[in-house]
């Protein structure tokens, strides 16, 4: 399912308090796990502000890694954050500007989610990527994964019933291993993997839990921007009351992703 009207990215340093903080120890523990052998060019599909990209460039030292996003402001936020080997551009995840075999290793993070057609995405990077080289990919597990997501949603879905059908778990079968395992093995890619990847997610308390969604980034913040004053305080007195605070006031969950990776093969019909 591609981009609903709640789907909004263009704040970098907005996305960074929303979802950024837990995205980035998901890219070092995602490239600890990758079998990917190096190599002086590398490619970010989808790189947002620039998390997964730093973290290739900082592993592989490559000569240059590309990162690529539809967003103007992630690409601009990426590039007052993260230096050389690493440059960035506005690009399609359909369409991208690289020669076949062009790169050593292709990586996408939080991104197939948010693409309208993710079996392109991933024909196009098995593409670009020389044979034999990794395509690899994480997406959040919104299916259950994000209990703090979890909690939000079913506190929309109290205050205001229709919400329930915005509830990403719903809206994107990607983020599961079996259709992730499809994708890949659908591009031509061998050697398939799927595993998930777990980090904790503290919250210093409440407030460093709720602020972010008033900052429009995101399907759930996107959503929080619509709601009149008085129903975004029913939801947030909602969201309040059901999610588990520790004595000291922080709120601490563990949240999921799903690593996928691939090769392209050596030569035509090999392995």
């Amino acid at each position: 399912m591609g981009e609903q009207r709640f789907d909004v990215w263009a704040d970098g340093a907005a996305y960074e308090r929303y979802m950024g903080r837990w995205s980035r120890p998901v890219a070092d523990r995602f490239l600890s796990r990758l079998d990917a052998g190096g190599g002086p060019r590398w490619l970010d599909v989808g790189c947002g502000t620039g998390a997964l990209t730093a973290a290739v460039a900082a592993r592989y030292r490559p000569r240059v890694v590309l990162g690529l996003d539809r967003s103007p402001g992630f690409v601009a936020s990426a590039r007052a954050s993260t230096p050389a080997p690493a440059c960035f551009a506005v690009a399609d995840a359909l369409a991208l500007p690289v020669r076949d075999g062009g790169c050593d290793g292709v990586v996408s993070g939080l991104a197939l989610n948010f693409l309208p057609a993710p079996a392109a995405a991933v024909a196009e990077a098995a593409r670009v990527v020389r044979p034999g080289g990794p395509v690899a990919a994480y997406v959040w597990d919104y299916s259950g994964g994000l209990p703090f997501l979890r909690h939000f949603w079913d506190a929309a879905a109290t205050v205001d019933p229709a919400a329930a059908a915005l509830h990403e778990g719903r809206r994107f079968p990607v983020c599961h291993p079996d259709p992730l395992r499809g994708l890949w093995t659908g591009a031509g890619l061998r050697d398939v993997s799927v595993t998930a990847i777990e980090v904790p997610a503290v919250f210093a308390g409440f407030a460093d839990l709720w602020e972010p969604f008033l900052a429009g980034q995101g399907p759930a913040p996107g959503y929080v921007a619509t709601l009149t004053p008085l129903v975004r305080d029913r939801l947030r007195d909602e969201l309040g009351r059901t999610v588990p605070t520790r004595p000291d006031g922080s709120v601490a969950f563990t949240v999921r992703a799903w690593a996928v990776s691939g090769r392209r093969p050596a030569r035509a019909g090999g392995g």
